[in-house]
């Protein structure tokens, strides 16, 4: 069965558009991937169709041939927009070589070592603060606002959550300068005051949301080395499930793990191998967050093999729509050293609509689908309903 076109289809998300990879066959079976270019990474779409030549008529079941063929002709740029090109790729072919096996995308990853995964509510409060009218959600403006969505978190059955920092002294509150959020912040400076706010968020997330609702904090790119230091041993009492921090200087990272007591996760925007081995080889995370949209699921085996052998836990980033959690969920359903898996809860009204089988969560956890492929593909017809807006990188409202 060989490839015989691919075509990209974009849906509006509010804030950002949902991105997807099709890809057909000459006996019929098509083949679907989730990717995003709507945050951060414009021209993901022209790097797929630039590469789109190379691979059409070749036999859709050459998952890795064509991976290291595509990864040779694009060497010089190697990961970035390029990777994800080649990720989003790999992940459709995957879906439709399943397919025309008839059987899940598990299957082809070694087989399944569990059929529910834990999963825990991500960017908790963060959508509502800084896109309310995106999600049809009341906007998050008090620490109160964040008690409630403690409560409601615990209410619909999860056992943990993953938010940012707020400073609710500033409209929108949402405090991510690594993001230029607010703009003008390049120093990326952990002040008294940013902690203080930040030690008042959490707080208030745990009385709403109570000791049995595990609570994971995200710091993203919004300081340097001694910012990170001077949080992570500023909450180090707090008992967090962990904290995420994103820096380019694995040592640096490795110093900070040495310093805290709570966990430190990482990685997720790295794209290859190669680039997660200094970080496995500096011992300087406890957990690697894998994004398997970007590097591909059938990469992110490997990237999870190796974290096996360094005893270290993955966990994938998954921040984008229902067919990129599936696609997570057959990723880690076959890796034994999996820790918890990220899942957008806030999203726009009609994103059930998009898909025809939407994620199954039972008391904060994942049922792995047993359906051929990824167990869920886009329909057109909403998607085509749902025009994308604006340009690939959607501007905030301030």
């Amino acid at each position: 069965m060989r490839i015989a076109g691919l075509e990209a289809l974009h849906a509006d998300a509010g804030w950002r558009n949902f991105s997807f990879l099709k890809i057909w066959t000459d006996g019929g079976v098509a083949g679907w991937s989730e990717y995003q270019e709507g945050f951060g990474s414009p021209g993901v779409t022209a790097a797929i169709k630039a590469l789109a030549p190379a691979i059409v008529g070749r036999d859709v079941g050459d998952i890795e041939p064509i991976y290291w063929d595509l990864y040779a002709l694009t060497r010089p740029a190697a990961g970035g927009v390029v990777g994800q090109a080649l990720g989003a790729i790999e992940n459709a072919l995957i879906d439709a070589k399943a397919k025309a096996l008839g059987v899940p995308a598990y299957a082809l990853l070694g087989g399944k070592l569990r059929n529910r995964i834990r999963v825990y509510w991500s960017h908790c409060a963060t959508y509502r603060a800084m896109a309310p009218e995106a999600h049809a959600s009341a906007p998050v403006r008090s620490l109160d606002d964040l008690c409630a969505i403690g409560r409601e978190v615990r209410a619909r059955g999860f056992t943990a959550l993953k938010t940012n920092i707020f400073r609710f002294d500033r409209t929108p509150p949402l405090w991510a300068p690594g993001f230029n959020l607010p703009p003008g912040e390049q120093a990326l400076n952990a002040e008294a005051d940013v902690i203080a706010a930040l030690k008042d968020s959490l707080a208030a997330f745990r009385d709403g949301a109570g000791a049995g609702v595990d609570i994971l904090l995200d710091l993203n790119f919004n300081f340097r080395t001694e910012g990170f230091l001077k949080v992570v041993r500023a909450l180090d009492d707090d008992g967090l499930f962990w904290i995420e921090i994103d820096t380019g200087d694995a040592a640096a990272l490795a110093l900070i793990r040495r310093c805290a007591r709570t966990p430190i996760a990482s990685c997720e925007t790295l794209i290859g191998l190669r680039a997660f081995r200094p970080y496995l080889e500096a011992r300087a995370v406890d957990v690697a967050i894998v994004d398997a949209v970007w590097n591909g699921v059938w990469q992110s085996l490997k990237i999870a093999a190796a974290a096996e052998a360094y005893e270290t836990s993955i966990a994938p980033h998954n921040f984008y729509g229902h067919l990129s959690t599936m696609m997570n969920a057959h990723f880690v359903a076959a890796v034994p050293n999996v820790r918890i898996m990220e899942v957008d809860v806030d999203q726009v009204p009609w994103r059930d609509e998009l898909f025809s089988h939407v994620p199954e969560i039972v008391d904060g956890h994942l049922i792995l689908p047993d359906r051929p492929g990824w167990g869920t593909e886009p329909i057109e017809a909403a998607i085509r309903a749902h025009a994308p807006k604006g340009g690939p990188m959607m501007r905030l409202k301030r």
